[in-house]
């Protein structure tokens, strides 16, 4: 009588999964599915109003000034498509380029300028314990004021018999022709008081990301012998870029989207020295009633910034990977 055996397969060490493994196992994973679906399409409705606005007010604006930079477009609504005509004529015109480099030349004196008094504010209220609050509100109340109100005063401060320039006056270094002498010194003097008016803000996003900064870093640093100045360039600083960089990009595009003060306090001049990108666009849009070339500057300014933005970053990110 022979007993019959089964055949000895080869084995890898590891058990055989059982059929109820397996379906637990696949179970799994497609609850985990179900999870990650719902997740999604509840992170989706989350975002779906601000998605919505961002469209109805910034994409499509944006996508309907470029169909109009491709036409000539009649106040009466009618509208012939010229196609890159008004981008040839704009590049042809010389007040464009000049008004670029009026607004090139403000941006160069405004961006510095601002990013320096607001780094300089974080870092003074990152340093106050007692009534921090009050200087805060302080420093940030010239934020919560009207551009041409601010236009007002400072016109009067600046004008001849001003009371900047009887002081000057008074030692012997005036009268200064702030905004109607040359192109540097109106573009720098507009700058000072678009710096006055709009530094409170860069000042809170940066002592916001100073105050973010992690305790126990700038203590090791002091305990190692670093001194105030050192701590400052070697561990503040590159712990603040991220945040230097946003406020870089924000007041770049601020800088070339120049106009309150200027219509209020020079109406681009003297001799069109002041008469920056925006203000030409207003002149071809509002004056001269040319939607379509008007809306060709606009693209035209939207594709600078666009690009100085992306070099940025790019500089920025350089700076990270070293």
């Amino acid at each position: 009588m022979s007993v019959h055996t089964p055949p000895r397969t080869v084995s890898d060490g590891r058990k055989p999964r059982r059929p109820e493994a397996t379906r637990t196992t696949a179970n799994g994973r497609a609850a985990i599915g179900r999870i990650r679906r719902r997740e999604a399409v509840a992170g989706i409705l989350f975002v779906l109003p601000t998605l919505v606005i961002f469209g109805l007010f910034k994409f499509f604006p944006i996508a309907g000034a470029g169909a109009m930079s491709m036409t000539r477009y009649r106040l009466n609504g009618d509208v012939t498509w010229i196609g890159t005509d008004n981008y040839t004529r704009l590049f042809d015109d010389p007040h464009f380029w000049g008004s670029l480099g009026a607004t090139a030349t403000y941006v160069l004196v405004f961006v510095p300028l601002i990013m320096a008094v607001a780094l300089a504010g974080a870092v003074l209220l990152n340093k106050i314990v007692r009534f921090s609050g009050t200087f805060r509100a302080l420093l940030f109340v010239p934020y919560l004021s009207s551009f041409v109100m601010a236009g007002i005063v400072w016109s009067w401060i600046f004008a001849g018999d001003g009371p900047l320039n009887t002081a000057l006056d008074k030692i012997g270094a005036g009268p200064v022709p702030f905004l109607s002498g040359d192109q540097l010194l109106v573009l720098a003097s507009l700058a000072l008081v678009a710096v006055w008016k709009g530094f409170g803000y860069s000042m809170l996003v940066l002592l916001a990301g100073l105050k973010a900064q992690p305790a126990e870093v700038h203590e090791a640093a002091r305990i190692d012998g670093a001194n105030s100045r050192q701590a400052f360039w070697y561990i503040t600083l590159p712990l603040l870029r991220p945040v230097l960089f946003f406020v870089l990009v924000i007041e770049t595009i601020v800088g070339f989207q120049v106009f309150d003060t200027i219509y209020v306090m020079t109406g681009g001049g003297p001799n069109r020295a002041s008469h920056s990108l925006i203000y030409f666009l207003y002149d071809e849009g509002f004056k001269f009633l040319d939607f379509g070339y008007a809306s060709a500057v606009g693209m035209v300014l939207f594709a600078i910034v666009l690009i100085l933005s992306l070099i940025q970053r790019r500089f920025v990110e350089g700076k990270d990977a070293k």
